[in-house]
């Protein structure tokens, strides 16, 4: 700022003021301007750090998340980032992410380790609040240093039941799906599920149970398989429903991988999609979804809505202003493609 001031020929304090935007000051508006053209041509950067220490606001918010390469993770990231530029914040992110790629991924304890130290660090840097972001929905066990700043999760849920969260609806993800395929008039809707006890199993399978029941359509255990959640698990769920004596005429799988394991039963039999039997899937993996012959039909999981919505919570927490539901749903979109 002594440099500014010798270029500009004013007082150190008259750019202090101008740089910091003191409205309270007396300074014509010329003099401002020399001092502004005076910090642009010198490359005048404040020191943010410094900044935030005298007035105890970064401006930053700290993400953290456990692989940031991961597709939904960088939509997460992508939503997040856009509404903290809307909301004039700027957002940190800390990868605890350690081996993943070589399949060699952290034990519990490293993992634990790695987020600690990722907290700490952002707190470090003086951070107004945390996002904390899941891969997949599920409970989670966060550290105790978030609870020094306003903390959010996203696509996770506190275990302790403290913090809140945004998750996506899964219950109503599943009743969209089976509806989309009652809609095209079958009655006979098989369900491929993921492992159970997570969350997007229980809650996608409830909204089965519900759309069928509200059709007037007597569930048939028969025709609900799990696929583990993977290609070769839809692949053999498939085959087994449609040894029934009377198979199901469409299938809804719980993920886009089971969908693509379940494009492969189906075509090994000489049926056709969707001509034969129609499958819509969950999740919108894109490089999945776009590229089977026919287009997967799916619901799209919200990543970046809730990336944006985490951060808009977050704004409203650091503002002083409460959250109206601790644990916010966000709504999961069909997207129509052509295997229904």
């Amino acid at each position: 700022m002594t440099d500014v001031a010798k270029h500009a020929g004013v007082s150190r304090t008259a750019v202090s003021f101008v740089l910091s935007n003191r409205a309270d000051a007396s300074i014509s508006e010329e003099t401002r301007r020399r001092i502004t053209e005076a910090a642009h041509f010198l490359g005048y950067r404040p020191n943010a750090g410094a900044r935030a220490l005298a007035s105890q606001r970064s401006d930053w918010y700290g993400l953290v998340t456990e692989i940031v390469t991961a597709p939904f993770a960088v939509d997460i990231i992508k939503g997040a980032q856009d509404r903290a530029w809307k909301d004039h914040r700027f957002l940190l992110i800390a990868s605890t992410d350690q081996g993943v790629a070589d399949g060699d991924g952290p034990t519990d304890g490293e993992q634990r380790s790695l987020e600690d130290a990722a907290i700490e660090k952002l707190l470090e840097q003086r951070v107004e609040g945390l996002l904390y972001a899941a891969t997949w929905h599920r409970a989670v066990q966060v550290p105790k240093a978030v609870r020094e700043v306003p903390t959010v999760l996203i696509n996770c849920f506190d275990a302790n039941g403290e913090l809140p969260s945004i998750v996506p609806d899964e219950v109503n993800g599943g009743r969209r799906a089976t509806r989309r395929l009652l809609e095209a008039g079958h009655r006979r809707i098989g369900f491929i599920n993921l492992d159970p006890d997570i969350p997007a199993a229980v809650g996608r399978l409830e909204g089965y149970r519900l759309e069928l029941a509200s059709a007037g359509i007597a569930l048939d255990e028969g025709l609900i398989a799990s696929g583990h959640a993977t290609a070769d698990g839809g692949y053999e769920a498939v085959h087994k429903i449609l040894d029934q004596t009377d198979p199901p005429t469409a299938l809804f799988c719980g993920n886009d991988r089971m969908a693509m394991g379940a494009y492969d039963a189906i075509k090994e039999r000489g049926l056709s999609i969707p001509e034969d039997i129609a499958v819509i899937g969950f999740d919108n993996q894109e490089l999945i979804a776009a590229y089977l012959r026919p287009k997967l039909t799916t619901v799209a999981l919200p990543f970046e809505e809730m990336g944006a919505l985490g951060v808009q919570s977050l704004s409203q927490l650091t503002a002083g202003q409460p959250i109206t539901a601790h644990k916010q749903m966000v709504d999961c979109p069909l997207l129509e493609r052509f295997s229904v």
